[in-house]
């Protein structure tokens, strides 16, 4: 795993991080305990819904990275594209986050 933090201390870390900034934190889907990918579905007090998954960068980095943004008009097509997501990947750590300013709080954390 190559220095790899596993993913279920990850998300750990995660929901401890978002409750110390005053936000709410929970695991919707429980992946691969050691190797799962994790994504942060990000919100403030249900709107501004956004996907967030760490995609690597060239210099080796690993920022997460906004995948996808709610349509207000179509939120049903939202929840399509994380069920289809996790029938792709059934490794994947979703965590549902409720926080003020979630962009900032997501440029915050490690690479």
């Amino acid at each position: 795993m190559e220095g790899r933090l596993p993913a279920h201390l990850e998300v750990a870390g995660l929901i401890r991080m978002i409750q110390d900034k005053g936000g709410f934190a929970t695991v919707i889907s429980r992946g691969e305990r050691d190797a799962g990918t994790v994504l942060i579905l990000t919100m403030y007090r249900g709107e501004e819904v956004t996907l967030f998954e760490r995609m690597p960068q060239l210099d080796g980095s690993r920022p997460f990275i906004a995948a996808k943004r709610q349509n207000d008009e179509n939120k049903e097509e939202f929840g399509e594209y994380l069920e289809r997501r996790k029938r792709q990947d059934p490794d994947i750590w979703i965590i549902e986050v409720d926080i003020a300013d979630a962009e900032r709080f997501i440029a915050s954390l490690p690479h």
